[in-house]
């Protein structure tokens, strides 16, 4: 649900799904030559909640345009540092972005799709690395919801050194500051309620051909482990012990992932669903025990029929589920507030005040948006 495609297919405007200057890039998912900035994350073993009246430290999300001018690249960037923002995840990689961004005082990080990944020459090279579902399908033939949905399955040793490598060359890259993880879960399960008209599902339950993975690999692993084939359970969807097995099989993905990114001496970060309930449920992801220097939960109120109000309330659910392992940046979906800043400085405050180290924007990031980052991180 999380990417530009995803959106386009709900029927959101193009204007939402700019990236760069014009916007941000993702769901939810804008340089002269600066020295290497500092990591700025506090390390997992740090306490990560903010006292008060710590400086907030923002972030977005975004695809640069490689077209941009310099200059216009150099004014955005200014402009974004002096609202606040500390931190930039770039969907592509641009050198001259990424160096902008750092002469700005801004951290530059690369963020990569994880598990979803259907580029043609891998799946010619490897349909057997994907997910198959409890019908048996694999998403190298049969994508659930939308054509690009070709998830990897964790699993697999080749798939988490397949990573391993894409990591280790973005973060070889000197201008790059960070590895920003998203699609980093199994394919939704459950889609947000706001969804299920658009697709003409009902998802009150799980249905078998959303629920993955039960490749052979999954199979044998979870055998080894319980002694019996998930198939073989009478609701394989309510078993606790094989939900558990693959929340471990993505945090594996994750730990492999932070090892790269900490030799590197980099961090690492991930965009996650918004809170740590909804995203085991949902999407198996367990963020919570994962070994990151940061986290952005996706706290898009409008994909939940929820109001301003619950960006405070997952925010706080997140913070307290945390511990002060890492800090929290609440990602919002600048389209879900239609324009109305002040609802955007109330959702803004709502996170600050519940203990969010920032927010992470999605959507077009205009001077109003700025203005309204300023005004309610004051």
């Amino acid at each position: 649900m999380n990417k530009r495609r995803f959106l386009k297919a709900m029927g959101l405007g193009s204007a939402a799904l700019l990236g760069s200057m014009k916007g941000m890039a993702a769901p939810f998912s804008a340089p002269e030559e600066a020295p290497s900035l500092p990591i700025r994350e506090s390390s997992p073993s740090r306490s990560a909640s903010p006292s008060k009246g710590d400086t907030p430290r923002h972030r977005v999300w975004i695809n640069p345009n490689p077209k941009d001018s310099d200059t216009d690249i150099s004014i955005h960037y200014t402009a974004y540092a002096q609202a606040g923002v500390t931190d930039i995840y770039f969907e592509a990689d641009s050198e001259k972005h990424f160096r902008a961004a750092k002469a700005a005082g801004i951290n530059a990080h690369r963020w990569i799709w994880t598990m979803n990944r259907g580029e043609k020459d891998l799946l010619a090279a490897h349909p057997e690395w994907y997910a198959q579902n409890r019908k048996g399908e694999s998403c190298a033939t049969h994508p659930p919801y939308v054509d690009y949905y070709r998830w990897l399955c964790p699993s697999k040793p080749e798939v988490v050194e397949y990573l391993k490598n894409v990591v280790h060359t973005e973060l070889s890259k000197d201008y790059v500051d960070g590895i920003h993880l998203d699609y980093v879960r199994y394919c939704d399960v459950i889609l947000p309620v706001h969804l299920w008209a658009h697709y003409g599902i009902d998802q009150s339950k799980e249905l078998p051909e959303y629920d993955f993975c039960y490749c052979d690999t999954c199979r044998a692993g979870y055998k080894a482990l319980k002694g019996k084939d998930p198939l073989e359970l009478e609701h394989p969807d309510q078993s606790p012990s094989w939900r558990k097995y693959r929340y471990d099989r993505i945090t594996n993905v994750v730990t492999n992932l932070a090892n790269v990114a900490h030799k590197h001496k980099k961090p690492i970060s991930a965009a996650v669903f918004p809170t740590p309930e909804i995203a085991k449920r949902i999407v198996r992801q367990d963020w919570v025990n994962w070994p990151l220097n940061a986290v952005s939960p996706m706290i898009y109120h409008g994909f939940y029929d929820e109001d301003v109000s619950w960006i405070g309330d997952a925010v706080e659910e997140g913070v307290k589920a945390l511990h002060g392992r890492f800090p929290l940046y609440a990602g919002l979906y600048l389209p879900d507030f239609h324009d109305n800043m002040n609802d955007l400085a109330r959702g803004i405050k709502l996170a600050m005040d519940n203990g969010a180290a920032g927010v992470s924007l999605f959507g077009t990031v205009t001077p109003d948006v700025l203005r309204a980052l300023i005004a309610a991180s004051a």
